[in-house]
């Protein structure tokens, strides 16, 4: 898939390593002067996220090894002081300034004369502290003075934490702990699962083409959404772009369906049709009127009922594409409904929230896309079909397809909220109306896209003092690549 980038085990960035620069110091460090600007750059845009690094006075310490990291960092560093008026750098030397390698010295002298040496951090704390005092290259066990002072690091008021490539000491104990890691040029394995590691970015510095990963890891790029940044068929009409059938909705959960439709309203799908119980329908029609509200007769207790089965007898030749679960609740017949509809579609399907039983998503045969969090996971891992995309919810969210897992790594905490995962159901179900022979497509082009929307969006208005959505107003913003509002 374009735009999709390779991630690596150490030794398989050793090997990539040595066969892309081959010891020439002039390529190495042009590579280290983009990685400490995209460091740098990448920092102050995230830390937007708390208010923005301070537009004077701000604090900052490098914690520095000997090697490519601490260039990194150093070269970071000195970019935040160009930026920024009366940055107070200080710079900790863990294995003193003497074992620097040449290229982290030559870092170093650009910074010094804009920098501070110290033997300890200051008790007072800092605005940022950038680690880059092993990389990839650590072998446990951690020694004792590094190991020490990430315990004071770790102890002290720091607004924001970044490690370098990967955090220092990685699973150990007293491991770095990171509220960013920057993964500097490729994303190494090790990253994926670190608790230390905070939130995982991926700072592309051109090592690889936009032309696809080629092993069963990869990392998701902004270049995956280029199918959908250009310009429209100027003859082209609503029909052109695909028609999604959405189910889902109950009396005891009604919001959740009109999460789905306010999102996929906003993937560009040309045409949207909700059924939803009879009650519900008007409120939801005044709600989004773009869509066409379809009344389904309701159980008793409020849930979809499966005598309604017989109106997409009469609609779904129109469906491009079809989405059940949100809302849905859990009444046997409204459960029993799902699954006669799943086996009978025709049509691809994303099935999200309730509707992820083992009963309904080991049935029928037309591709789909399975949205589950790690409790549902956990629940139908036994029973998904062999061809299903499954779009696996979490801090770093994961497409697995076909033996092969691609990452997003935008977003954050902002999406812990209820209805964030309606939101993403509703925008793959619209990517897939469009274009219902790309499963894997919509699913990697749909999660991306929420991930930079809620960056977006805690970039502008924080992630405390925003509803869910909220989202909706940046899906433009993270589809064009334009700043947050505050930046």
């Amino acid at each position: 898939m374009q735009g999709v980038h390779p991630i690596l085990t150490c030794d398989e960035v050793r090997e990539f390593e040595a066969k892309r620069f081959a010891g020439d110091e002039a390529r190495e460090w042009a590579a280290m002067q983009r990685a400490g600007r995209a460091v740098a750059d990448a920092a102050l845009r995230d830390m937007t996220e708390v208010g923005g690094f301070p537009s004077s006075g701000g604090r900052v310490l490098v914690l520095a090894g000997k090697g490519h990291n601490a260039g990194d960092a150093l070269i970071a560093a000195r970019c935040i002081a160009e930026l920024n008026t009366g940055v107070r750098v200080e710079v900790l030397f863990c294995f003193g300034e003497r074992a620097l390698r040449p290229l982290a010295a030559r870092a170093w002298r650009d910074l010094a004369p804009g920098a501070t040496t110290v033997p300890a951090p200051d008790a007072a704390g800092y605005d940022l502290v950038l680690e880059g005092v092993f990389g990839f290259q650590f072998r446990p066990p951690l020694p004792d003075a590094v190991a020490a002072l990430f315990r004071d690091v770790n102890a002290l008021p720091v607004r924001m934490r970044v490690a370098v490539d990967l955090p220092g000491g990685l699973e150990t104990p007293d491991a770095f702990r990171a509220d960013f890691t920057y993964a500097t040029g490729i994303v190494k394995v090790p990253a994926l699962d670190l608790p230390a590691a905070g939130r995982l970015r991926y700072l592309d510095l051109g090592f690889f083409d936009d032309a696809g990963a080629t092993g069963t890891r990869g990392v998701l790029t902004p270049a995956v959404l280029a199918p959908l940044r250009g310009w429209r068929d100027p003859f082209s009409d609503k029909r052109t772009y695909g028609h999604l059938f959405v189910i889902g909705g109950s009396r005891s959960y009604p919001g959740a369906v009109l999460m789905n439709v306010l999102a996929a309203l906003r993937s560009g799908v040309g045409l949207v049709t909700a059924f939803v119980p009879e009650s519900l329908a008007p409120v939801f029609a005044a709600r989004a009127p773009e869509a066409m509200w379809v009344g389904w007769p309701e159980t008793p207790d409020g849930g979809l009922a499966l005598e309604g089965e017989y109106l997409l007898s009469i609609y779904l030749p129109r469906a491009t594409a079809l989405l059940i679960g949100s809302g849905l609740g859990r009444e046997p017949e409204t459960l029993a409904m799902a699954r006669s509809v799943v086996a009978q579609a025709a049509v691809p399907l994303v099935i999200d929230a309730d509707a992820l039983q083992p009963e309904v998503v080991a049935t029928g045969a037309a591709p789909r896309v399975l949205t589950p969090h790690a409790g549902e996971f956990a629940r139908i891992e036994k029973s998904m079909t062999s061809g299903a995309v499954v779009i696996r919810k979490g801090p770093l969210t994961r497409i697995e397809h076909a033996g092969a897992a691609y990452f997003s790594a935008a977003g954050g905490p902002v999406l812990a909220r209820g209805g964030s995962g309606d939101v993403l159901a509703g925008m793959t179900a619209g990517l897939l109306a469009q274009d219902p022979g790309d499963a894997l497509g919509a699913a990697c082009r749909a999660t991306l896209w929420h991930g930079l929307a809620a960056d977006a969006l805690a970039r502008s208005e924080g992630a405390v003092a925003v509803t869910t959505t909220g989202l909706l107003d940046y899906f433009g913003e993270a589809l064009r690549g334009t700043k947050s509002r505050d930046e």
